[in-house]
């Protein structure tokens, strides 16, 4: 990984890595609310509150259900090929060490001279 990571030309992949991300955080944010929200099912007592919570638990459970496509379709998620999604397990974790590992404030951010700009 090349640490001049203020150089443009060396964010390369960075979109894909960030919707990945996304993606995963959307998905596992659903997975809670799917849980949540049946356990908020199996504490109540009030049959219309026991029917809006049913209807949100089906709407989750679609929602997380699109998601989980989506990610596979991209191929961002593989949950029936376990050798294949650690390898990308193990791949992530390896980029986001080497991303923790970057110097996140140099004493040099200047790029003074490398962008063609206006003499002042």
């Amino acid at each position: 990984m090349i640490n001049d990571y203020l150089e443009i030309r060396n964010s390369e992949g960075m979109p894909k890595l960030i919707d990945t991300n996304m993606a995963l955080m959307l998905l596992l944010n659903s997975k809670n609310g799917v849980r949540n929200t049946a356990i908020a099912l199996s504490e109540t007592a009030s049959p219309q509150v026991r029917k809006v919570l049913r209807n949100q638990l089906n709407k989750g459970i679609d929602l997380h259900g699109q998601i989980a496509s989506l990610m596979i379709s991209k191929g961002w998620f593989h949950p029936v090929d376990l050798k294949k999604q650690f390898n990308m397990d193990i791949e992530s974790s390896t980029t986001l060490s080497q991303i923790a590992a970057l110097d996140l404030f140099p004493g040099d951010t200047s790029r003074l001279g490398t962008f063609a700009t206006p003499e002042k």
